[in-house]
């Protein structure tokens, strides 16, 4: 038993694109298990494995994989505990991270990356990204050749005197000095942009915000084939700068906005677009975080609804119907 299934709304081509990302997260899972065995207590591991574990807890039940969520969810929690300790002699975490790499593989009914060798301190100098030709060195540049001296300039010869009885012209006085002329006038500077015009028909219905690209591609799959205008975002500080720019042109577009993101997270994005653009946008909050705490926060806050993820397509898109108000 893998507990794979495939839910009815999903095309197979989706599925297996979400397979295939998830061979490559499984090696990089092993690579993280294998740095912990160097040093238990790298940091930078623990926070890599945390966040990867945050990530397939919320898409892996979305695609069906309900148990492997869960068991992300319980390795997203001790990863946390792990960073929040990570000089514990007494916690052996390489074992535990390999033991999760194994169930997670079964779970998804995957083949078992092979496991790298255990590596060391990363080297000075990053090895070049596969795929990409390493740049050979810039040759020396060779040295400019000597200027050859100037030749000694020819001595003028001396004004001629005048002759004896008369008077010796004196020089001419040298011309007026031109006035410098003025300095060019600076050009005056460009008024601050305004934001993007956008007719109301071209106007998003649907924005959301989500890294995780697994569940990205779910979201755009179910919007573009509902037929809705949506826009989509994956960094929390460059959805901000659009959606404080945007022209939503009198409408009131869904913002589904994750929690947890890269650069800027969810709640920090809400309380900028309350201060800037209040009542533009109708927010509902999406994490892996369904505690009544969590859900209250967000209510609390003004938001419209939240959204827990694992997520099922097809009971996300009847409240996106109802949200929108089609």
């Amino acid at each position: 038993m893998t507990g794979q299934a495939t839910p009815p709304e999903l095309p197979p081509g989706l599925l297996q694109e979400y397979l295939a990302g998830m061979r490559t997260e499984l090696a990089t899972l092993a690579a993280i298990a294998e740095r912990l065995a160097v040093a238990k207590n790298d940091r930078a591991a623990l926070q890599a494995l945390r966040r990867a574990a945050h990530q397939i807890h919320g898409s892996a039940g979305s695609f069906g994989f309900m148990e492997a969520s869960r068991l992300a969810a319980g390795m997203e929690a001790t990863a946390k505990d792990w960073a929040d300790w990570p000089d514990d002699p007494e916690v052996e975490r390489a074992p535990l991270a390999r033991w999760f790499v194994a169930r997670l593989a079964e779970l998804l009914g995957l083949a078992l990356p092979r496991m790298p060798a255990a590596v060391g301190p990363p080297a000075t100098s990053p090895p070049p990204r596969v795929g990409t030709t390493p740049r050979s060195p810039a040759p020396l540049a060779k040295p400019a050749p000597q200027a050859k001296p100037a030749p000694p300039a020819k001595p003028r010869p001396p004004a001629p005197r005048a002759p004896p009885g008369q008077p010796s012209r004196k020089p001419a006085p040298p011309p007026p000095a031109q006035p410098a002329p003025p300095p060019p006038a600076k050009p005056a500077s460009p008024p601050p942009a305004a934001r993007p015009q956008v007719a109301p028909l071209q106007v998003p219905e649907v924005i959301y915000v989500e890294d995780d690209a697994a569940l990205a591609g779910l979201l755009e799959y179910g919007l573009r084939a509902h037929g809705y205008r949506f826009a989509a975002y994956r960094n929390g500080r460059e959805a901000l700068r659009e959606l404080l720019a945007l022209d939503v042109q009198g409408t009131h577009p869904l913002l589904l906005l994750d929690v947890d993101l890269p650069a800027l997270d969810g709640y920090s994005i809400f309380d900028a677009l309350q201060r800037e653009r209040p009542r533009t946008y109708r927010v509902v909050f999406t994490t892996v975080h369904g505690t009544e705490e969590e859900q209250l926060r967000g209510l609390e806050a003004g938001a419209l609804d939240y959204l827990v993820k694992p997520m099922s397509l097809r009971v996300a898109l009847e409240k996106i119907k109802r949200w929108v108000g089609r």
